[in-house]
C-alpha cells in the first residue's frame, strides 16, 4: 500500500469498537474488519441472493455476492490512486450488502411495505443490524464488532428518526456532515459497478440490445471506440471490451476529479473531510452521462416485462411469508419464535431478510403447497 495521505482514515487512530478488544496485530483493525467481513454467514448468503436476476435464471449472471466483490476492487483501485486506506474501502464494500432482503430491491420493496408500521425496512440500516447485532459468532458479543469507520462506510443512508436511535454512528445525518473519503469512495464505486454489471448482464440476458444503447451516449462512445479498434471483433469480447473502458473512464474521471476537490477545500485530515462538503464525485459532464445510464437501465432493463413479473412474484412471496409468521409465530424455527415473543415484527422482518432467494422460495412452498403436506 502506498504511504497514506493525511485525508486518510488511519486504523491506528480509528474511534474505535463498540466493545473493546486488544490490538488485531500483525493485521490491522481494518483488515480486521474485512476478515470477519468475509468469515460472515451473512456474506455467505450474497451468494444466492438476487442482483437484477433471481439466482435459478442463469448461471453467469450476477449475484449480490459477486457484486460486492466487483465494488471492492472497484474501490481499491480508486482508494490506491487517492492515497486512501484499502482496508477500509474493501471492508465497507464486501458489507454494504449484507442486509439486502432475497429478490433485490423487489424483496426489499416489498418488506418495507409488510413493516410499515414498525419502522418500515432499509437494507443500509440492516446492513448495520447484521454486523452490530444479528450474526452470531465470537462469545464476548453479538455481531462482528467492527470498527466506527466500518459501521459508518457501511450506513450510507439514513432518516433523521433513525439517526437518533444509532448513538454515535449516525451523528453524521443529524449534524450533516459527511463520513470518511473511503466510505464516499465505496458508495461510489457501488454505483460503477451495478451500472455497468447490469448492462452486461442485461445483455447477456437479451432483455436489452446494443442497438438500443447506441442511444446512451457514453456506451456508444466506448463501444465505437472499440469497433474503430478492433473492427474483426465478434460477440461477447465487444460488449466486455466496451463495458471495461466504461469503468475506466468512470474511475479515472472520479479520481481526477476527488483530487481537485481535496486541493480546492485543502482538506488535511479526516475530521476536515467529515466538515467539508462530499468530496469524491464525478465530474458534471460525465455525471451527467453516468446517470443517463441509469435512466436508460430502469425504463429498460428493471422495468422489462420479463423482471416485472419476477417483480411480482418476489413481491407475493415476502408478502406471504411476513403475513404467516407474524399471524402465526409457531410457523416459525424455534430461535425466531423467541425472538418474536420479544421483538415482534422485527425479528420476522430479520428472519425474511436473512433468507436466499432459493430459501424464500422453499420456504414459501413448505407453508402454502399442499404437495409440500403431502410429502
Amino acid at each position: 500500500m502506498n504511504e497514506l495521505a493525511p485525508y486518510a482514515a488511519h486504523s491506528d487512530r480509528t474511534r474505535g469498537r463498540l466493545h473493546p478488544e486488544p490490538p488485531a496485530a500483525p493485521r490491522s483493525e481494518f483488515q480486521r474488519d474485512r476478515d470477519r467481513i468475509i468469515h460472515s454467514t451473512a456474506f455467505r448468503r450474497l451468494e444466492y441472493k438476487t442482483q437484477v436476476f433471481v439466482n435459478h435464471e442463469g448461471d453467469l449472471f450476477r449475484t449480490r455476492l459477486t457484486h460486492s466483490i466487483e465494488v471492492a476492487q472497484i474501490g481499491r483501485t480508486i482508494a490506491r490512486l487517492l492515497r486512501l486506506n484499502e482496508d477500509l474501502v474493501e471492508a465497507v464494500a464486501l458489507a454494504h450488502d449484507l442486509g439486502h432482503t432475497p429478490f433485490g430491491h423487489a424483496g426489499q420493496d416489498a418488506l418495507n411495505a409488510c413493516m410499515r408500521e414498525h419502522g418500515g425496512f432499509e437494507h443500509n440500516l440492516q446492513s448495520l443490524r447484521v454486523v452490530d447485532v444479528l450474526e452470531e459468532r465470537y462469545a464476548d458479543f453479538d455481531g462482528l464488532n467492527l470498527t466506527f469507520e466500518a459501521r459508518e462506510g457501511i450506513l450510507k443512508h439514513c432518516s433523521l428518526a433513525h439517526a437518533e436511535k444509532l448513538g454515535e454512528v449516525g451523528r453524521r445525518f443529524i449534524d450533516k456532515q459527511q463520513p470518511s473519503l473511503e466510505a464516499q469512495v465505496a458508495n461510489l464505486a457501488d454505483e460503477i459497478a451495478y451500472n455497468n454489471h447490469d448492462v452486461d448482464d442485461g445483455l447477456r440476458s437479451g432483455l436489452i440490445t446494443l442497438e438500443q444503447l447506441m442511444d446512451v451516449p457514453i456506451f456508444a462512445r466506448h463501444l465505437a471506440d472499440v469497433r474503430a479498434r478492433y473492427p474483426a471483433l465478434q460477440g461477447r469480447r465487444v460488449i466486455t471490451e466496451t463495458v471495461r473502458r466504461i469503468i475506466n473512464t468512470l474511475i479515472l474521471d472520479l479520481v481526477d476529479t476527488t483530487r481537485a476537490n481535496i486541493a480546492r477545500t485543502g482538506v488535511a485530515s479526516v475530521d476536515e473531510v467529515r466538515n467539508a462538503p462530499a468530496l469524491a464525485a464525478f465530474s458534471p459532464a460525465l455525471l451527467d452521462e453516468h446517470r443517463e445510464l441509469k435512466r436508460f437501465l430502469l425504463h429498460h432493463l428493471y422495468r422489462h416485462y420479463k423482471v416485472a413479473r419476477m417483480s411480482a412474484k418476489a413481491n407475493r412471496i415476502i408478502t406471504d411469508l411476513y403475513t404467516a409468521f407474524t399471524g402465526d409465530a409457531r410457523l416459525l424455527p424455534p430461535e425466531y419464535q423467541e425472538r418474536e415473543s420479544l421483538e415482534g415484527a422485527r425479528a420476522v422482518a430479520d428472519y425474511i431478510a436473512g433468507m436466499t432467494d432459493r430459501y424464500a422460495m422453499r420456504e414459501h412452498r413448505r407453508i402454502f403447497a399442499v404437495e409440500e403436506i403431502l410429502s
